[in-house]
C-alpha cells in the first residue's frame, strides 16, 4: 500500500502524487480510495479504489534501475512484426503489462522504425506514433525524475544511444 505523499507511476498518467487516502461509500460498500493527481497535471483529480488490482500503480524506479534501463538502448530494442494487427496488439500488451525494460525495448523499436521510415519520406503509422508518444512520455519522464534531470535530457541521452543524429539514422543493421 502507498501512503499520503508518495510519488508513483499511475497507468496512463506517469508520475502522480498520491495527496491523501480517503474512504468512500457506493453502493452501501465502504473502500479506501487514492486520492491522486498527475504531475504535470495539478488540475486533474484522480480517484481509485486502494484494492484496484486492474490499474497499474508502481513505486519510482530507483537510480539504479533507470541507469540500467537507460543504458539499454545502447542495443537494439525488440523484433518489428510487420503485420500491423499482429504488432499493435503485441506492442499494446506490453506498455500495459510488461516490465519498465520491455517498454523501453518497444520506444527503442518504435523511435528507430519510426526514424527509418520518415527517412524514406514516407509516414510513420498513426497508431505505432501515439503508442510511442504514450509509452515514451511515462517512461521518460519516470528516468528524469529516477535522474534527477529532465525529459529532454532523457530524449537527447536515447537519440544519441540510438545514434540518431541531425535526422539521419547511423549503424542501423
Amino acid at each position: 500500500m502507498f501512503n499520503k505523499g508518495d510519488l508513483i507511476i499511475y497507468s496512463s498518467h506517469g508520475l502522480c502524487h498520491i495527496d491523501d487516502i480517503t474512504e468512500k461509500t457506493l453502493s452501501d460498500v465502504t473502500k479506501k480510495y487514492y486520492e491522486l493527481h498527475p504531475l504535470n497535471n495539478a488540475n486533474l483529480k484522480i480517484s481509485t479504489p486502494v484494492d484496484n488490482r486492474s490499474i497499474s500503480m508502481l513505486e519510482i524506479m530507483s537510480k539504479k534501475q533507470a541507469v540500467i534501463i537507460l543504458k539499454s538502448f545502447r542495443e537494439l530494442g525488440i523484433d518489428w512484426i510487420e503485420k500491423s494487427h499482429q504488432r499493435n496488439q503485441f506492442y499494446s500488451d506490453v506498455a500495459k503489462n510488461g516490465s519498465r525494460l520491455e517498454k523501453a525495448k518497444i520506444v527503442n523499436t518504435l523511435m528507430r522504425k519510426k526514424h527509418e521510415i520518415e527517412m524514406n519520406g514516407k509516414k510513420f503509422s498513426e497508431y505505432d506514433r501515439k503508442l510511442l508518444t504514450i509509452i515514451q512520455s511515462i517512461l521518460f519522464n519516470e528516468l528524469a525524475f529516477s535522474l534527477e534531470t529532465t525529459f529532454d535530457e532523457i530524449h537527447t541521452k536515447v537519440e544519441n544511444y540510438l545514434q540518431i543524429d541531425e535526422g539521419s539514422l547511423v549503424g542501423e543493421h
